[in-house]
């Protein structure tokens, strides 16, 4: 007997969704589930340069000790995710998962980022434990690419899930709380720190709005500011990781890793704001029709 040709990639891709999509449309938990297994694909997907750069922070701290158990490694491990950072960015513009307009933007996040951490770890804030070479200060540059990480997701996102607003505040107005937001990050090092005045300004511009996106085949919505309060859920919980891999230390953490303070959560909260409003510089909001 001949055996049968095997099928096509695309092919059997859409056989597959075919028996995934029967299955889902047998009862409306499953569809639920299957909704769900796709909105979390979806975002995983959404996700890829974080996530790629957590796999580097975790593996490269794992697999260090075992590779070099002296500690006599020919290139440091700060500068090796230097470098991993750089390819990963350059292979998503190769395989156009992001545009050049995006990552000029992501570029932004870049040097936003990395001037607060210059400012942050001369201020104590927070510290490298480890020597490196590619650094500007005690600064290693791979820890810009954390917050292009941020950029990247909020650009991708809003292609991958469709997503349209109704309720958006003008965009000046978002741009004036976005600049007032990365001046606190460090003004209140000497002068009161308004963190609860900009809260409640965020809560004002960003209250009424509701996004829209589509996970499967049904338009879903959600308030704004539930939706950056669960983004920056996910950036602590990412942030305790790479705290783990000891890509950087707060104080307390020199001797052991100890969870991060969830009061960190309202920073990057208010980090999230920020980084909505420069992806709006390439990718403005566009309305939800009724």
């Amino acid at each position: 007997m001949t055996p049968s040709p095997r099928l096509p990639l695309e092919a059997w891709g859409r056989r597959l969704m075919a028996r995934a999509e029967a299955w889902a449309d047998r009862g409306r938990w499953r569809g639920y589930a299957y909704e769900f297994l796709w909105f979390g694909l979806k975002q995983g997907w959404a996700c890829l340069f974080g996530g790629a750069m957590l796999v580097l922070l975790v593996g490269t701290h794992l697999l260090w000790p075992v590779i070099w158990p002296e500690g006599g490694a020919p290139v440091a491990r700060y500068d090796v995710l230097v470098i991993g950072a750089l390819i990963i960015q350059g292979l998503m513009l190769a395989f156009k998962l992001e545009s050049w307009e995006e990552a000029r933007v992501i570029f932004l996040f870049h040097v936003a980022g990395t001037i607060m951490e210059l400012f942050k770890t001369a201020h104590g804030s927070w510290l490298y434990p480890e020597d490196s070479l590619l650094r500007i200060g005690a600064v290693p540059l791979f820890s810009g690419f954390m917050y292009a990480a941020v950029g990247s997701y909020i650009a991708r996102v809003q292609r991958i899930f469709h997503i349209r607003v109704r309720g958006y505040p003008p965009l000046w107005t978002t741009w004036v709380l976005a600049a007032a937001i990365y001046v606190n990050f460090f003004a209140h090092h000497w002068l009161p720190d308004v963190r609860i005045a900009l809260f409640a300004a965020t809560v004002l511009l960003f209250g009424r709005g509701w996004f829209y996106f589509t996970a499967d085949r049904r338009r879903r919505s959600m308030p704004l500011l539930l939706g950056y309060g669960l983004v920056a859920l996910f950036i602590w919980f990412a942030e305790n990781l790479g705290t783990f891999a000891r890509a950087w230390v707060y104080p307390g953490q020199e001797s052991g890793w100890e969870m991060v303070s969830l009061n960190k959560l309202g920073a990057w909260f208010l980090l999230m704001i920020i980084s909505v409003v420069l992806v709006s510089l390439v990718h403005r909001p566009e309305e939800e029709g009724r």
